[in-house]
């Protein structure tokens, strides 16, 4: 299995690199990412409605990968509708704002959807739960961790990406082989028997490490000059979005634990599926997001 891993990880990784690189060589549409962020969303609808298909719940895939979609394209509004020299807090906030238009209207029309497919008591309001619940996660989660590729500013916005993936997935690494040496107390006994308190310790370690690591050092890789922010700055960041993305991986696991699956899909070996990979780099982007725009972490 780790070999497996090893394997999938030495592809997926450059593959995403090259394609973040050909992004940012293709301007500021970021129309290569808007395409990649659409596929990520339907794949995610379609492996949560597979999950949640049991007991009362009556998800419907065709419907949340349209609305996920919408929420993810609604994202790209300020590249749209705005005008270059528009302060990037406006633009900002017009896609935050678009975000949750499309969220609403999401709800209004699953609301109206449960109306429609309403044949007696004891489905409705599951199905409904349900099928929120994957618009929120595959196109409301992607579209706002989407929005680092923009702010605090077009230029940097892959060294902020990356900056939250590196912390994510060091965090998660370390987490891994701490509690494989010195693991012994579980952390959550009943939703995840596999993590452990050192684990903890280990994320919170490994991403504060990982992040330092970039946020220092990786500025070189990219056209502009970037300079790292202050040590505390740069340690909280990086430690607090590690231990947000331990707290992701464990909301998926509430996921599959009440619905009695092991794996979101069956679409790589040793990763599961895309939503297993991804859990925590998109549960922790909206507080990247919030970071980078309130203290940068680099500038």
């Amino acid at each position: 299995m780790l070999g497996w891993r090893l394997v999938m990880s030495a592809i997926l990784i450059p593959s995403m690199v090259a394609l973040f690189w050909l992004d940012h060589q293709q301007g500021n549409s970021a129309l290569i990412l808007l395409g990649f962020c659409l596929f990520v969303a339907v794949r995610n609808a379609y492996e949560l409605t597979d999950l949640m298909n049991i007991r009362n719940i009556q998800p419907h895939f065709a419907v949340t990968a349209l609305l996920s979609s919408l929420v993810v394209l609604a994202g790209w509004g300020h590249v749209l509708f705005l005008k270059s020299e528009e302060t990037s807090t406006a633009a900002l906030l017009m896609s935050l704002g678009g975000i949750g238009s499309a969220l609403t209207i999401s709800f209004v029309a699953l609301l109206a959807l449960e109306a429609l497919r309403y044949r007696g008591p004891g489905r409705s309001m599951e199905s409904l739960g349900g099928n929120l619940l994957t618009v929120f996660y595959a196109g409301g989660l992607m579209s706002v961790t989407a929005q680092l590729r923009w702010f605090p500013n077009p230029q940097m916005g892959y060294f902020a990406i990356a900056s939250m993936i590196i912390c994510v997935k060091s965090g998660d690494t370390f987490a891994y082989t701490f509690g494989r040496l010195w693991g012994k107390r579980k952390l959550a006994p009943i939703l995840s028997p596999g993590k452990t308190q050192m684990g903890l310790v280990g994320a919170i370690f490994g991403s504060t490490l990982g992040g330092w690591l970039w946020l220092t050092f990786a500025g070189e890789l990219f056209d502009v000059t970037i300079t790292r922010g202050s040590l505390w700055n740069v340690m909280a960041y990086s430690a607090v979005i590690g231990l947000i993305g331990l707290v992701g991986d464990l909301c998926e696991s509430l996921i599959k634990r009440d619905v009695q699956k092991k794996d979101s899909a069956i679409l790589m070996p040793g990763f599961g599926g895309l939503l297993d990979i991804l859990d925590s780099p998109l549960f922790a982007g909206p507080f990247a997001l919030a970071w980078w725009t309130l203290w940068p972490p680099a500038t």
